[in-house]
């Protein structure tokens, strides 16, 4: 059982869900596994409501600088898929009455956060994911300007430092006592059914903030 069908699997199993539940393979590093996908999903729905981008992954060591090979494999996940991906599915989204894309991001990625050298964002290493982080916010705000006469929303979400498969030390953060990444998983869920609609546009987080870019 590959690990999308165990997923599947669990969420199947928790109580109070509604709705059709399904799995599509997907690996957006890939071109020819997105337009299968994007095949699956217009044949199976026709349409495409909201589109989450979240994909991603920091490869890098505290304290080093990434070679060109490591800065070449984070770009390739964190924005060459995301970008892709989304331009496949823009014409089932624009049979939606109300399409959404989310592009998950981080706090990592904002300008405006490393520029205030008293910050402790500032602080914090990993400088090819920064980048990357940097290059999908841009992603964001240029897929709403070209988007929005068609009726998109499109938002840039920090899903907060929490308890993730993104890198090697899950048990260190569950020892940190971080939160679970259900408490992200809220956050989207505020941005699918409009409760951040003001913020359209933007770079938001888990818990109502509002980051500068």
């Amino acid at each position: 059982m590959s690990k999308g069908e165990t997923v599947l699997k669990d969420v199947q199993a928790k109580a109070g869900i509604q709705g059709t539940l399904s799995l599509v393979q997907l690996d957006a590093n890939d071109d020819d596994s997105i337009k299968a996908a994007v095949k699956k999903i217009e044949e199976d729905f026709s349409k495409l409501d909201v589109l989450i981008n979240n994909a991603g992954i920091c490869p890098e060591r505290d304290g080093t600088w990434p070679d060109r090979e490591l800065m070449r494999t984070t770009f390739e996940t964190n924005v060459f898929g995301p970008t892709i991906l989304t331009e496949a599915l823009i014409p089932a989204m624009k049979r939606s009455s109300n399409p959404r894309i989310i592009n998950v991001s981080s706090t990592m990625g904002s300008i405006t956060l490393i520029s205030d050298h008293s910050s402790p964002y500032a602080q914090v290493k990993y400088p090819g994911y920064r980048m990357t982080k940097a290059a999908l916010n841009m992603l964001t705000a240029y897929q709403y300007v070209q988007l929005k006469p068609d009726g998109f929303k499109v938002w840039t979400y920090c899903p907060g430092y929490v308890v993730t498969d993104i890198g090697d030390d899950k048990e260190q953060r569950k020892e940190q006592g971080l939160e679970s990444s259900e408490t992200s998983a809220l956050g989207l869920l505020q941005i699918v059914q409009g409760e951040r609609d003001a913020d359209v546009g933007g770079f938001v987080g888990r818990y109502g903030q509002k980051y500068g870019w």
